[in-house]
């Protein structure tokens, strides 16, 4: 059992850079691939980022790829994801979640456990 928790989001201008933060607790965190949700106002929730669990592999939505960075520390037992460049589109409920198979990192139902959430606005 994994235990996940965002932290980082806040309110950013348009243009500004945000980082985001997701805790593992529980587990074995450096043998799960993580992935960045994010869930728009009155939209489904979308992929974002994902990264497997040596950090060698990454994978970005084309909305967000050349802006944002996906990366872990797997002695923190932390995942981050780097906002730059953000946009007013980027405005989320963001979640971090945990796989533990390298499979079709994109699909929500890939993944075994999540967090709660954190709240990011950007203002233009």
């Amino acid at each position: 059992q994994v235990q996940l928790v965002e932290s980082g989001g806040g309110l950013v201008q348009a243009g500004g850079s945000l980082r985001l933060s997701c805790a593992a607790s529980g587990g074995t965190f450096s043998s799960y691939h993580m992935g960045w949700f994010r869930q728009p106002p009155g939209n489904k929730r979308e992929f974002v980022a994902a990264i497997n669990w040596r950090g060698e592999g990454t994978d970005y939505a084309d909305s967000v790829k050349g802006r944002f960075t996906i990366s872990r520390d797997n002695a923190k037992k932390s995942m981050y994801l780097q906002m730059n460049s953000a946009k007013p589109e980027d405005t989320a409920v963001y979640y971090c979640a945990a796989s533990r198979y390298y499979l079709m990192l994109r699909s929500e139902s890939s993944y075994d456990y999540w967090g709660q959430g954190t709240q990011v606005t950007v203002s233009s």
